[in-house]
Protein backbone atom coordinates (compact mmCIF):
# COMPACT_ATOMS: atom_id res chain seq x y z
CA UNK A 1 0.00 0.00 0.00
CA UNK A 2 1.75 3.08 -0.96
CA UNK A 3 0.42 6.40 0.47
CA UNK A 4 1.81 9.83 -0.26
CA UNK A 5 3.63 11.38 2.59
CA UNK A 6 1.83 14.63 2.58
CA UNK A 7 -1.69 12.91 3.44
CA UNK A 8 -1.20 12.20 7.06
CA UNK A 9 -2.81 13.07 10.34
CA UNK A 10 -1.98 12.36 13.86
CA UNK A 11 -4.04 10.44 16.54
CA UNK A 12 -2.65 10.72 19.93
CA UNK A 13 -3.91 8.02 22.40
CA UNK A 14 -3.73 10.48 25.83
CA UNK A 15 -6.15 11.25 28.17
CA UNK A 16 -7.95 9.10 30.41
CA UNK A 17 -9.55 6.59 27.53
CA UNK A 18 -5.90 5.85 25.84
CA UNK A 19 -3.26 6.59 28.59
CA UNK A 20 -2.59 3.26 30.47
CA UNK A 21 -1.15 3.94 33.98
CA UNK A 22 1.30 1.71 35.12
CA UNK A 23 2.73 1.24 31.76
CA UNK A 24 2.43 -2.40 30.02
CA UNK A 25 3.30 -5.47 32.26
CA UNK A 26 3.93 -8.43 30.50
CA UNK A 27 1.85 -11.39 31.71
CA UNK A 28 3.88 -15.11 33.36
CA UNK A 29 7.77 -14.36 33.49
CA UNK A 30 8.43 -18.16 33.41
CA UNK A 31 6.78 -18.05 30.24
CA UNK A 32 9.31 -15.73 28.84
CA UNK A 33 7.11 -13.33 27.41
CA UNK A 34 8.48 -9.46 26.85
CA UNK A 35 6.55 -6.22 26.60
CA UNK A 36 7.52 -6.36 22.71
CA UNK A 37 5.10 -9.62 22.75
CA UNK A 38 2.48 -7.81 24.40
CA UNK A 39 2.57 -4.96 22.11
CA UNK A 40 2.56 -6.82 19.08
CA UNK A 41 -0.05 -9.09 20.68
CA UNK A 42 -2.44 -5.62 21.34
CA UNK A 43 -1.73 -4.23 17.84
CA UNK A 44 -3.52 -7.31 16.55
CA UNK A 45 -5.89 -7.78 18.79
CA UNK A 46 -6.85 -4.09 18.28
CA UNK A 47 -6.82 -4.25 14.56
CA UNK A 48 -8.79 -7.46 14.84
CA UNK A 49 -11.56 -5.86 16.32
CA UNK A 50 -11.49 -2.82 14.13
CA UNK A 51 -10.96 -4.42 10.85
CA UNK A 52 -14.36 -6.73 12.08
CA UNK A 53 -16.21 -3.82 12.67
CA UNK A 54 -15.42 -2.21 9.50
CA UNK A 55 -16.63 -5.10 7.53
CA UNK A 56 -19.56 -5.38 9.25
CA UNK A 57 -21.01 -2.00 8.99
CA UNK A 58 -23.46 -3.17 6.08
CA UNK A 59 -25.26 -5.24 8.37
CA UNK A 60 -27.98 -3.49 10.96
CA UNK A 61 -27.67 -5.98 13.74
CA UNK A 62 -24.00 -5.14 14.83
CA UNK A 63 -24.46 -6.07 18.51
CA UNK A 64 -24.69 -9.69 17.23
CA UNK A 65 -22.73 -9.33 13.92
CA UNK A 66 -19.90 -8.71 16.73
CA UNK A 67 -20.18 -11.72 18.11
CA UNK A 68 -19.06 -13.59 14.98
CA UNK A 69 -15.86 -12.56 12.45
CA UNK A 70 -16.77 -10.64 9.22
CA UNK A 71 -13.09 -10.53 8.26
CA UNK A 72 -12.51 -12.29 5.26
CA UNK A 73 -10.58 -15.26 5.25
CA UNK A 74 -8.03 -13.98 2.58
CA UNK A 75 -6.80 -10.75 4.21
CA UNK A 76 -2.90 -10.56 4.43
CA UNK A 77 -1.29 -8.10 6.74
CA UNK A 78 2.54 -7.07 6.94
CA UNK A 79 4.24 -4.83 9.38
CA UNK A 80 8.21 -3.83 9.10
CA UNK A 81 8.53 -3.62 13.10
CA UNK A 82 12.30 -1.61 14.23
CA UNK A 83 14.39 -2.99 16.33
CA UNK A 84 17.00 -1.01 18.56
CA UNK A 85 20.00 -2.91 18.38
CA UNK A 86 22.42 -1.09 21.07
CA UNK A 87 23.76 -3.62 23.59
CA UNK A 88 22.75 -1.19 26.42
CA UNK A 89 18.90 -0.81 26.14
CA UNK A 90 17.07 2.77 26.95
CA UNK A 91 18.27 6.16 27.78
CA UNK A 92 22.26 6.78 28.00
CA UNK A 93 23.56 9.83 29.42
CA UNK A 94 25.11 11.71 26.88
CA UNK A 95 29.03 11.96 27.96
CA UNK A 96 28.44 7.83 28.57
CA UNK A 97 27.90 8.12 24.32
CA UNK A 98 30.51 10.50 23.80
CA UNK A 99 33.03 9.05 25.73
CA UNK A 100 35.80 6.65 23.83
CA UNK A 101 35.32 2.74 23.92
CA UNK A 102 31.87 3.13 25.14
CA UNK A 103 29.26 0.35 24.74
CA UNK A 104 26.24 3.19 23.73
CA UNK A 105 27.78 4.65 20.48
CA UNK A 106 26.86 7.86 19.23
CA UNK A 107 24.12 7.57 15.86
CA UNK A 108 21.54 5.36 14.96
CA UNK A 109 21.69 1.65 15.25
CA UNK A 110 18.22 0.32 14.23
CA UNK A 111 17.37 -2.57 12.48
CA UNK A 112 14.03 -3.30 11.25
CA UNK A 113 11.88 -6.82 10.63
CA UNK A 114 9.01 -7.48 8.19
CA UNK A 115 6.63 -9.73 10.19
CA UNK A 116 3.51 -11.48 8.82
CA UNK A 117 0.11 -9.86 11.17
CA UNK A 118 -2.22 -12.07 12.12
CA UNK A 119 -6.07 -10.72 11.69
CA UNK A 120 -8.54 -12.95 13.30
CA UNK A 121 -10.85 -12.78 16.22
CA UNK A 122 -10.01 -15.06 19.42
CA UNK A 123 -12.10 -16.49 22.36
CA UNK A 124 -9.14 -16.32 24.36
CA UNK A 125 -7.41 -12.71 24.43
CA UNK A 126 -3.95 -14.65 25.90
CA UNK A 127 -3.93 -16.45 22.12
CA UNK A 128 -2.80 -12.78 20.77
CA UNK A 129 0.05 -13.12 22.70
CA UNK A 130 0.99 -16.51 22.39
CA UNK A 131 1.05 -15.87 18.75
CA UNK A 132 3.01 -12.79 18.88
CA UNK A 133 5.47 -14.47 20.97
CA UNK A 134 5.60 -17.32 18.61
CA UNK A 135 6.43 -14.78 15.83
CA UNK A 136 8.61 -12.81 17.06
CA UNK A 137 10.76 -15.93 18.94
CA UNK A 138 11.32 -16.77 15.17
CA UNK A 139 12.45 -13.76 13.98
CA UNK A 140 14.94 -13.10 16.80
CA UNK A 141 16.46 -16.57 15.49
CA UNK A 142 16.40 -14.77 12.05
CA UNK A 143 19.25 -12.36 12.76
CA UNK A 144 17.17 -10.41 10.50
CA UNK A 145 17.30 -7.18 12.14
CA UNK A 146 21.46 -7.46 12.29
CA UNK A 147 20.84 -7.99 8.28
CA UNK A 148 18.89 -5.13 7.34
CA UNK A 149 20.98 -2.89 9.51
CA UNK A 150 24.60 -4.10 7.99
CA UNK A 151 23.10 -3.95 4.54
CA UNK A 152 21.62 -0.58 4.58
CA UNK A 153 24.99 0.85 6.36
CA UNK A 154 26.72 -0.72 3.50
CA UNK A 155 24.39 0.56 0.76
CA UNK A 156 25.07 4.11 2.80
CA UNK A 157 28.92 4.08 2.23
CA UNK A 158 28.47 2.90 -1.19
CA UNK A 159 26.93 4.31 -3.03
CA UNK A 160 25.10 7.51 -0.88
CA UNK A 161 21.91 8.57 1.04
CA UNK A 162 19.93 8.72 -2.09
CA UNK A 163 20.49 5.09 -2.80
CA UNK A 164 19.61 4.05 0.77
CA UNK A 165 16.37 5.92 1.10
CA UNK A 166 15.22 4.95 -2.15
CA UNK A 167 15.35 1.41 -1.50
CA UNK A 168 14.09 1.66 2.21
CA UNK A 169 11.19 2.84 0.99
CA UNK A 170 10.74 0.78 -2.12
CA UNK A 171 10.97 -2.00 0.83
CA UNK A 172 8.60 -0.25 3.31
CA UNK A 173 6.11 0.32 0.34
CA UNK A 174 5.55 -3.46 0.31
CA UNK A 175 4.32 -3.48 3.78
CA UNK A 176 0.78 -2.80 5.41
CA UNK A 177 2.32 -0.83 8.77
CA UNK A 178 4.76 -0.25 10.98
CA UNK A 179 5.05 -0.63 14.66
CA UNK A 180 7.45 1.30 17.24
CA UNK A 181 7.74 0.82 21.32
CA UNK A 182 10.04 3.35 22.81
CA UNK A 183 11.11 3.75 26.67
CA UNK A 184 10.61 6.97 27.67
CA UNK A 185 12.03 8.08 31.04
CA UNK A 186 11.17 6.68 34.25
CA UNK A 187 10.36 9.24 36.16
CA UNK A 188 8.43 12.74 35.48
CA UNK A 189 10.34 15.42 33.86
CA UNK A 190 10.20 19.35 33.34
CA UNK A 191 10.83 21.46 30.73
CA UNK A 192 11.79 25.00 32.50
CA UNK A 193 9.22 24.11 35.30
CA UNK A 194 6.90 23.57 33.66
CA UNK A 195 5.68 18.95 33.89
CA UNK A 196 6.00 17.30 30.75
CA UNK A 197 2.56 15.25 31.03
CA UNK A 198 3.10 12.67 28.15
CA UNK A 199 5.18 11.81 25.30
CA UNK A 200 3.53 11.36 21.87
CA UNK A 201 6.38 10.15 19.07
CA UNK A 202 4.97 10.01 15.29
CA UNK A 203 7.08 9.80 12.48
CA UNK A 204 6.42 11.41 8.97
CA UNK A 205 7.40 10.96 5.08
CA UNK A 206 6.72 7.22 4.96
CA UNK A 207 4.65 4.86 2.93
CA UNK A 208 2.38 3.77 5.41
CA UNK A 209 -1.58 4.44 6.06
CA UNK A 210 -0.76 3.38 9.47
CA UNK A 211 1.96 3.44 12.42
CA UNK A 212 1.53 2.35 15.69
CA UNK A 213 3.41 4.10 18.56
CA UNK A 214 3.13 2.61 22.09
CA UNK A 215 5.36 5.42 24.31
CA UNK A 216 5.93 4.71 28.12
CA UNK A 217 6.77 7.36 30.38
CA UNK A 218 7.15 7.47 34.07
CA UNK A 219 3.82 5.15 35.12
CA UNK A 220 2.13 5.97 31.91
CA UNK A 221 1.98 4.28 28.27
CA UNK A 222 0.63 6.67 25.59
CA UNK A 223 -0.69 4.55 21.69
CA UNK A 224 -0.21 7.02 19.21
CA UNK A 225 -1.26 6.57 15.47
CA UNK A 226 -0.34 8.20 12.53
CA UNK A 227 -2.88 7.70 9.87
CA UNK A 228 -4.37 8.31 6.35
CA UNK A 229 -7.57 9.38 6.94
CA UNK A 230 -8.47 8.31 3.06
CA UNK A 231 -8.01 4.86 4.43
CA UNK A 232 -8.61 5.01 8.43
CA UNK A 233 -10.84 8.16 8.79
CA UNK A 234 -11.99 6.98 12.92
CA UNK A 235 -8.59 6.94 14.20
CA UNK A 236 -10.01 7.28 17.48
CA UNK A 237 -12.10 4.19 16.73
CA UNK A 238 -8.84 2.51 16.42
CA UNK A 239 -7.45 4.10 19.74
CA UNK A 240 -10.69 2.56 21.65
CA UNK A 241 -9.72 -1.19 20.16
CA UNK A 242 -6.39 -0.98 21.41
CA UNK A 243 -7.17 0.39 24.18
CA UNK A 244 -10.08 -2.38 25.18
CA UNK A 245 -8.04 -5.06 23.78
CA UNK A 246 -5.06 -4.27 26.26
CA UNK A 247 -8.16 -4.25 28.95
CA UNK A 248 -9.22 -7.84 27.83
CA UNK A 249 -5.88 -8.80 27.85
CA UNK A 250 -4.87 -8.04 31.19
CA UNK A 251 -8.57 -8.90 32.65
CA UNK A 252 -7.39 -12.25 31.21
CA UNK A 253 -4.13 -12.08 32.66
CA UNK A 254 -5.99 -11.48 36.02
CA UNK A 255 -8.57 -14.01 35.81
CA UNK A 256 -5.94 -17.02 34.79
CA UNK A 257 -3.63 -16.18 38.01
CA UNK A 258 -0.55 -15.49 35.59
CA UNK A 259 2.18 -13.60 37.84
CA UNK A 260 2.69 -10.24 36.51
CA UNK A 261 6.38 -8.88 36.71
CA UNK A 262 8.19 -5.38 35.44
CA UNK A 263 10.69 -6.75 32.92
CA UNK A 264 11.26 -4.75 30.00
Amino acid sequence: MNINSWNKECRTGRGRKHNQKGGIKHPSGNQGVTINDVVLGVTQAGLSRYLNRRYGEDDKDVPAKQRKSNIPKSIRLRTAILVNLRPTAGIQDLADMMAKGSKSRWGNLIGYILLPFSIALQDDPLDYIRQAKATIDRKKLSLESICTFLSAELVLRIFGVKVAAAITHRILSNTTMAISSLIGPLEEISFYGHPMAYLAPTVYGHPHALTVHFQHYAEKMTIALAVDPNVIPDAHQLCDDLQESLKLIKDAVVKEGLIIKDVV
